[in-house]
């Protein structure tokens, strides 16, 4: 072998050692080409059963469905013990995984919200979206939030007995999360191996104008799953109100917010929300006013838009 291959090789070789430690560092270099783990929520296909929804998905392209555990949803919580174990079956026998779902949990004091992250920790569930918080109207803002960081700290105590992980979202508006130093706050005492935050870019746009990157660097060590939907603003009935569209149609900007991800070296699961009207799938309802084929073509449309700014950004 010659000096340079030789030189060459040894030089090779000691960029494999270091990948790994660039890859954290950067959140490049090894993850830049790796697809989003695509999900789609499953609020939108609540007119089908467990095991077209999954079938839908699966020929779309998605690794799963981010199922709706909570009332008026896919599994009832009244029901979860029956339902969700038959409901993931029926999931996994297409070839999807079921490691998201979104529920109503906010308290350990309530036996449906145990009930729930018991049997969805057996399932081989990964992650749960929680309930919003409201603001106390006899207390403060700031008492408000302590009152609920000892919420989730307690959520976070249960979650890790049955080793799943918690998620709340930040959500625009009046509700405890709109701000990102709203969601920080409560996930201050929390084990953050088993509670964090769902990062929803929508929202976070919405409620954060062009502060948005900010939110990204305050939770990005928080950050277990996002959340992918597009808006505008525009003039309904003469009122400006939030619009939602298609991905890539709106005021979201998909590539700087994916490079910020890339950034740090994130690529958590990713569950894909249609809020634009769709005949009643955008809403969760059971019975839709529209073909199944104009909620088909929506979702192949959003998830193409989804991976191909991904893979550009």
């Amino acid at each position: 072998m010659s000096n340079s291959r030789r030189s060459f090789m040894k030089q090779m070789g000691a960029l494999g050692m270091l990948a790994p430690f660039y890859a954290h560092a950067t959140g490049h270099f090894l993850q830049d080409n790796a697809p989003l783990k695509m999900h789609v929520f499953s609020k939108h296909l609540q007119f089908l059963d467990y095991r077209r929804a999954a079938e839908l998905a699966a020929e779309i392209g998605f690794k799963g469905l981010d199922l709706t555990v909570r009332p008026k949803g896919h599994v009832l919580p009244e029901n979860v013990k029956r339902d969700l174990p038959k409901a993931i079956k029926e999931i996994r026998k297409v070839g999807l995984s079921c490691e998201m779902i979104t529920t109503a949990i906010s308290d350990v004091a309530n036996p449906l919200d145990v009930d729930i992250i018991k049997t969805a920790a057996a399932e081989g569930v990964k992650f749960y979206r929680s309930d919003w918080f409201k603001y106390k109207e006899d207390s403060s803002l700031e008492d408000s939030l302590d009152h609920y960081r000892g919420k989730v700290r307690e959520l976070g105590d249960l979650n890790k007995m049955h080793n799943i992980v918690g998620c709340y979202q930040n959500h625009s508006g009046t509700l405890i999360g709109a701000s990102m130093w709203e969601v920080k706050k409560i996930l201050e005492t929390v084990n953050p191996e088993f509670f964090g935050a769902q990062y929803d870019i929508r929202h976070a746009v919405a409620e954060g104008g062009k502060s948005w990157p900010n939110g990204i660097k305050l939770l990005k060590n928080h950050i277990k799953t996002i959340v992918l939907k597009d808006f505008k603003w525009g003039k309904v009935d003469g009122k400006w109100q939030i619009v939602n569209v298609p991905i890539g149609e709106g005021m979201v900007d998909f590539n700087s917010f994916f490079k910020l991800l890339k950034g740090y070296g994130l690529n958590p699961p990713a569950s894909l929300h249609l809020e634009y009207p769709l005949g009643g799938a955008e809403k969760g309802e059971y019975k839709i006013s529209v073909d199944q084929k104009v909620i088909f073509d929506a979702m192949k449309k959003d998830m193409a838009a989804v991976q191909q700014l991904w893979m550009k950004a």
